[in-house]
């Protein structure tokens, strides 16, 4: 359900998307606002469900993580009414940064970062392809990165 908010609202999430690190008062001042009204927005934001967590982002690479892994996931016939538990197992890896249902060849796209490829395999074999109902595993390695934000495109008013 969308959420009503003014074009103060949006600028004030383009500001935090960009830097959440940011006070109440320095947000004020990118958008025109005294410090309390646009502290008060950003609770309301925030109540509503419109910003979900504040979250610093860790450069995976200098923490040891080098490999990120798209895979492709398809359940069996059977393991299709097990799209929940599926689902579920797979909230537990950590190494699984995000997962989404799909439409198409494939019921699931993940994202997954590891030390290596070493890591990885170890990953596939003893978790990933262990979880009932999975039929196929496609793996594709990301080479290199060439965008990377976690800013949404939030359109004007």
């Amino acid at each position: 359900m969308q959420v009503h908010m003014d074009a103060i609202d949006r600028k004030i999430l383009r500001v935090l998307s960009e830097d959440g690190s940011l006070s109440a008062a320095d947000i004020a001042e990118k958008v025109g606002l005294s410090q309390s009204p646009c502290w008060r927005r950003i609770n309301r934001l925030e109540r509503e469900g419109v910003i979900r967590q504040r979250a610093i982002v860790v450069d995976r690479r200098k923490v040891g993580l080098e490999t990120m892994i798209f895979a492709h996931v398809k359940l069996s016939a059977h393991g299709k009414s097990r799209v929940s538990d599926f689902a579920s197992m797979i909230r537990g890896f950590p190494e699984v940064l995000e997962g989404y249902v799909t439409l198409g060849d494939t019921d699931f796209l993940l994202k997954i970062v590891t030390h290596d490829i070493e890591s990885y395999e170890k990953f596939f074999y003893h978790h990933l392809s262990q979880i009932p109902g999975v039929q196929e595993i496609r793996s594709s390695i990301a080479m290199s990165e060439i965008k990377y934000t976690l800013a949404l495109p939030i359109p004007e008013a």
